[in-house]
């Protein structure tokens, strides 16, 4: 089975959110071919959930909600995203802003 690129992947994120009226942006470029896929929910500036893109143990792709448990805390949010950056160089991170970000996530990976 051939896998997509993060890469590829992270384009045809940002695509899906702009072409859905959200706001896009690459905080953080990873490994192109490799690299893990975090994504920073916003709805209109308002912060939601952290989700990351990893293999699960049946050799599929999951998201799970990781990170602090209360989006709000602005401090614990940043402090975990610099140690995700400084433990994994290929990590991407994505932040997108629109409505339900989490489902439009979960729309975008049920194409891939």
């Amino acid at each position: 089975m051939t896998r997509l690129t993060s890469r590829f992947l992270v384009d045809l994120l940002l695509r899906r959110t702009e072409s859905a009226g959200g706001f896009a942006t690459v905080l953080a470029k990873g490994d192109a071919h490799s690299g893990i896929i975090l994504v920073q929910c916003t709805d209109r500036g308002r912060p939601g959930p952290l989700l990351e893109r990893r293999f699960s143990a049946d050799g599929h792709y999951i998201w799970e909600a990781v990170g602090p448990d209360d989006p709000d805390d602005g401090e614990s949010r940043a402090n975990y995203q610099d140690r995700r950056r400084k433990t994994d160089a290929d990590l991407w991170l994505v932040e997108l802003d629109i409505a339900d970000a989490p489902q439009l996530v979960a729309e975008w990976s049920a194409l891939t």
